[in-house]
């Protein structure tokens, strides 16, 4: 039995060709046509929140996050989520999907929604989204959303449109002027 010598990193642009590959190997050319592809193709991925696998420097393994308003809710998009054919049923994906939730959680996102398969990423915390909640940009089986919900009333506030947001947007600040030397005498 081969030993793997698995390292976690987060993504940067060197990993992009090889992370085509494996979603290309897992999914096919119709992971294009998904709703979820829809809301990646409004805006980048978080590449801070997303991270690959290698094994002997090999990348075999990934999973990108994707800044989203969810209703209410300002929170990140995982997926995908996608390991090579030889190194599946490791581990590795429930592992990934460890480190992104928790990155995002400390990033301050409020929560992390997927469509994908229950059985598979309920053990991993994700719960079911209320039915028919969030309106996604095509077509989806309303019992595959699931979110993390990471604040407070997540559950309540997932209602709406699921879009992209530009997760680099600073918060606004109110400046208040003060008054000057010379106003302050007048």
């Amino acid at each position: 039995m081969k030993k793997h010598d698995l390292v976690y990193l987060t993504e940067d642009a060197s990993h992009d060709a090889a992370i085509e590959i494996i979603n290309e190997e897992a999914f096919g050319p119709g992971r294009f046509a998904r709703a979820a592809a829809r809301i990646r193709e409004q805006g980048p991925h978080d590449r801070s929140l997303s991270f690959i696998c290698t094994d002997d420097g090999e990348t075999i393994a990934s999973v990108r996050m994707t800044p989203v308003n969810a209703g209410s809710v300002k929170g990140h998009l995982l997926g995908p989520l996608a390991v090579r054919p030889s190194h599946k049923n490791q581990g590795i994906g429930r592992e990934l999907v460890r480190i992104a939730v928790e990155a995002a959680r400390r990033k301050g996102s409020e929560a992390v929604i997927l469509v994908g398969d229950p059985p598979y990423y309920q053990p991993l915390g994700f719960e079911k989204v209320r039915y028919g909640a969030l309106e996604f940009p095509g077509p989806v089986d309303p019992g595959r959303v699931l979110v993390v919900p990471i604040a407070a009333d997540v559950h309540a506030r997932l209602e709406g449109v699921i879009a992209w947001r530009d997760g680099s947007a600073v918060p606004a600040v109110e400046i208040v002027a003060q008054p000057s030397a010379e106003g302050a005498a007048a």
